[in-house]
């Protein structure tokens, strides 16, 4: 069963990591070929589930050296049924990988969870579409009907949470979060936004945040910002307001670039793990709630200990 489901403990204050750039570590660092980032294809082979347990090893390492605690992120940005087709998977397939995914995960934490370092297990759920530039905006409706797919699998297993990432738009997010409050799971909403501080719509960050909250009667446990560097939203979370206590995670690019100059990139920019951890600091004085840090897009295992250092002290 779930252990947290019924009580999120980085809600309590506590610093909780959770990994880097999964994808662009595989990709680039670890050279495997990931077809439409989809990470959750590894999950076919026990050569692959080994290759990811190394992966999430590394940080749960950090957590234990820091006395953190971990939020266990599933591999499954990509494991919803539109991706799993353009993939060849069939639905029962993707129920499968999308089991597998959470039961690795429950493996890991039965094997390395400790009282100061509590691990929750966080089932991912991605964009429908481009995570960067939307072809098309999905109504309400449409997104509840299309996430529910992969959440009711959630559900089933011992996830303890969805967390919806790199939302480009409020309509989607609002879906997710009725699609997880039908499940009876929490739900985390994480926008990304572009240089200027606004989603990829041209929508605010703090329109769209209240956006959800007013439709969900302020359903999400809590929001994150995520695939973008923080010079393109630290100004944009400055003064009061709730909006800006909702948000409790930050999932921060390595790189500055846009999220234009990273799809034609052909390296990787894993920028300066320091400085990034440096700007963390900085975004913590702004966001007072905020609990849950990792990285994005060229972020390693590297970036998330300074990061922890950081925030931590």
């Amino acid at each position: 069963m779930a252990k947290y489901r019924n009580g999120l403990p980085q809600l309590r204050g506590n610093v909780f990591l959770t990994d880097g750039g999964i994808e662009t570590t595989l990709v680039f660092l670890d050279g495997i070929d990931l077809p439409d980032f989809a990470a959750f294809d590894l999950l076919k082979s026990d050569e692959g589930r080994a290759h990811l347990t190394r992966y999430y090893q590394k940080y749960i390492d950090i957590a234990h050296r820091y006395n953190s605690g971990f939020v266990l992120e599933s591999a499954t940005w990509r494991a919803s049924p539109d991706w799993a087709a353009r993939l060849g998977h069939s639905a029962e397939q993707l129920a499968d990988l999308n089991h597998k995914a959470i039961a690795m995960l429950a493996d890991l934490r039965d094997a390395y969870e400790t009282a100061t370092s509590p691990m929750v297990i966080s089932g991912c759920v991605g964009p429908r579409g481009d995570g960067y530039n939307p072809a098309e905006l999905l109504t309400v409706d449409d997104a509840e009907n299309y996430h529910a797919v992969q959440i009711g699998t959630f559900a089933a297993t011992e996830a303890d949470m969805v967390a919806a990432i790199t939302m480009t738009h409020a309509a989607e997010a609002i879906g997710i979060a009725r699609a997880a409050q039908a499940f009876g799971m929490p739900s985390a909403i994480s926008f990304t936004v572009e240089t200027d501080g606004r989603l990829p719509t041209g929508q605010p960050l703090k329109e769209a945040v209240e956006e959800v909250d007013a439709a969900t009667d302020n359903r999400p446990a809590y929001y994150m910002i995520n695939c973008a560097h923080p010079s393109h939203f630290e100004g944009v979370v400055v003064g009061d307001g709730n909006w800006l206590e909702r948000i409790r995670g930050v999932r921060a690019n390595a790189s500055r670039m846009s999220h234009a100059e990273l799809d034609a990139a052909e390296e990787l920019d894993d920028g300066n793990p320091t400085e990034l951890a440096h700007q963390y600091r900085e975004l913590k004085g702004k966001l007072t709630n905020l609990a849950v840090v990792g990285g994005c897009c060229g972020t390693d295992h590297r970036h998330v200990e300074e990061i922890c250092k950081a925030v931590a002290a």
